[in-house]
């Protein structure tokens, strides 16, 4: 199949801007709870302070005075810089109320990436979390050369922070505020996304209020399941990401409450607390759920057990989906047996961990190995792949509630066409396609026949499921011509809890080869459960490159995923030789974008010396 199409299940004719997502539920429910919030550095456990539509309205209404009184014009654009937190919400929705065109600021951004997106957005008012980000922000505009009408911040700063702002606005009539909330209409843009760039500069994509609005209805409408009223989640992904600001959308227009984490390591503690209903994960996070379990039953020589445990799971997802897909199946009685007795040994307890209400986890941002997915599915705990992109307005594709199907990014979203070029490109069309670029230079190739080029590689089933083979320009073609994706082989070695990433080379070369990077957190617990007390030698550059580890017990453990993924794909595409690798993961040494996904042609370029060195002996580890 070249071409799948799903039709839109929701017209978008009823808004006038993304504000009427929340306006319409104000009217109809003001005294519902939108927001849970944390008071600051409250333990997790503490009451949340609870936000109703109606005061969030309030609230809003009142910091858009404050931009209207401190000189921000319509159309002018408002740049946010902050963790993850209330206030972000609170500032993006009010800059749509004065009429502004809202610049997200990664909160790790250096002050190059800073000066470079406050110029090509054209910046004049900026909002931070902390005083330390107001400050980077200041420098910014300093060396833009833009005359800015203040940076404002989150955190208390006597006389320049959002209540300062709120006062500057006091006299601002509602009356203002209204007209300057309807001139947007839904071809008007609403934020300007600068992408992460994986492998090339960041382009600010164009994102209108109706791509917004078509994304936050349609999508609502497919997953009724999933977004329902008295249902809630909590929101630990950077707000400076469109998937997190799509999400609070919908949740916003649906009934649905919203929690904010800026500290990843608060979300486990968090959802005892919270208990949501559903959460947005990103594969890491899965895997470290999957170790945290298997290390829990090592504590407690359950090894074996376990083992029969993950795999009974694994076997249930597959059932599970079987059933989904109308097969006439049932479990055979010993499966049933074995899966009633690991529920309350393990799975029962998973689910508590995870709040014991999550009725689905939404999973997107990287591939999620398919085995994986039906451990969860066994568990009770379904994950729903997706795949989108900034220019997307996120979800692009993905699978439905009742249709599973694990391995695959699912079904376009309503109102959305996904077409496979001749090359096996993916292209987009539909509500959720952004705009274009800001720079017209960057459009001149990212459209066909009126479609977006993804840049990523897929096949389509006879349903309209897209699979995805990787991205176009990570291909690699050896010395003897074969053409090679290393996203399949990628995904499986990145699937053991010990690998951060992985990354197959061999441009020209013989043979195909490794680069295994460490994650340093989930080696030191494998040490420790292995009783392993002398890897002294695990030390993180701190120049942005790479250091090789040579350590027999770490070659030996993770050689077996490399084995394991070798023996999933065809003998012309496995890897025979890889090294193990410790980096700075971090975006401040450019190594990873700021939804940490790996450059690679930045990384592999830092790591020349190793790939010569690999090919350069003779000695085979795989």
């Amino acid at each position: 199949m070249r071409e799948f199409t799903s039709p839109p299940l929701v017209a978008t004719s009823g808004h006038r801007n993304a504000t009427e997502l929340l306006m319409q539920r104000a009217r109809s429910s003001p005294g519902h709870v939108a927001f849970e919030v944390r008071a600051a550095d409250a333990p997790i456990t503490d009451p949340w302070r609870q936000v109703t539509t109606g005061q969030f309205v309030d609230e809003v209404r009142a910091l858009a005075k404050g931009f209207i009184a401190a000189g921000l014009q319509p159309g002018e654009s408002l740049a946010i810089m902050s963790p993850t937190r209330y206030e972000w919400a609170l500032a993006d929705m009010a800059a749509w109320f004065a009429g502004a065109v809202v610049v997200p600021i990664y909160e790790t951004s250096a002050l190059p990436q800073v000066t470079a997106i406050l110029t090509d957005a054209g910046v004049r008012l900026a909002v931070a979390g902390s005083a330390g980000q107001a400050l980077l922000l200041e420098e910014g505009f300093g060396h833009a050369g833009i005359s800015a009408l203040g940076v404002w911040t989150m955190d208390a700063r006597p006389g320049a922070d959002l209540e300062a702002l709120v006062l500057l606005g006091a006299g601002v009539p509602d009356s203002a505020v209204e007209e300057r909330r309807l001139l947007a209409d839904l071809d008007s843009v609403a934020t300007i996304v600068y992408t992460s760039g994986t492998t090339a500069a960041p382009k600010g994509a164009l994102i209108t209020h109706g791509n917004f609005v078509g994304q936050v209805l349609n999508v609502a409408a497919a997953y009724t399941e999933v977004v329902r009223e008295g249902g809630n989640t909590i929101i630990f992904l950077p707000m400076a990401h469109v998937l997190a600001r799509g999400l609070q959308l919908i949740c916003l227009a649906n009934g649905m409450r919203i929690a904010h984490l800026s500290d990843p390591r608060d979300v486990v503690p968090a959802l005892g607390a919270l208990k949501p209903t559903f959460l947005v994960v990103v594969p890491r996070v899965l895997q470290k759920i999957q170790a945290s379990a298997a290390a829990a039953a090592a504590k407690k020589r359950l090894c074996r057990v376990w083992a029969v445990a993950q795999r009974t799971a694994v076997e249930w997802g597959r059932f599970a989906e079987a059933h989904d897909a109308g097969t006439a199946v049932r479990a055979p009685l010993g499966l049933r047996a074995r899966h009633a007795l690991f529920d309350r040994l393990f799975y029962a307890r998973l689910r508590t961990l995870v709040g014991g209400r999550l009725d689905y986890l939404l999973s997107g941002a990287a591939a999620l190995d398919a085995e994986l997915s039906l451990f969860f599915r066994g568990l009770g705990l379904p994950v729903i792949e997706g795949y989108g992109l900034t220019e997307t307005t996120a979800p692009l594709t993905g699978n439905m509630p009742g249709a599973i199907s694990a391995g695959s990014v699912g079904v376009p979203m309503p109102g959305t066409t996904v077409r496979l070029s001749d090359q096996g490109e993916v292209l987009a069309r539909g509500v959720g396609v952004f705009a274009g670029y800001r720079r017209a230079s960057d459009n001149a190739d990212a459209f066909t026949d009126g479609f977006f080029r993804t840049g990523d590689l897929g096949e389509l089933d006879e349903l309209g499921r897209l699979t995805l083979k990787g991205r176009i320009k990570d291909v690699i073609v050896t010395a003897g011509g074969k053409t090679i994706s290393p996203a399949i082989w990628e995904g499986y070695v990145e699937g053991d809890p010990l690998v951060a990433h992985a990354v197959m080379v061999g441009e020209g070369k013989p043979y195909l080869g490794g680069l295994v990077l460490l994650d340093p957190e989930s080696v030191a617990a494998w040490a420790e459960r292995e009783g392993i007390a002398d890897l002294a030698g695990l030390r993180i550059p701190d120049d942005g490159g790479a250091v090789q580890i040579e350590d027999a017990r770490l070659l030996h453990a993770v050689g077996k995923a490399v084995s394991a993924a070798n023996a999933k794909i065809a003998r012309s595409e496995q890897v025979r030789r890889f090294v193990l690798l410790l980096a700075d993961l971090s975006e401040t040494n450019g190594n990873v974008t700021p939804t940490m996904k790996l450059k690679r042609g930045a990384f592999t370029e830092r790591a020349r010396h190793i790939v010569e060195n690999l090919y350069a002996e003779t000695r085979s580890q795989a």
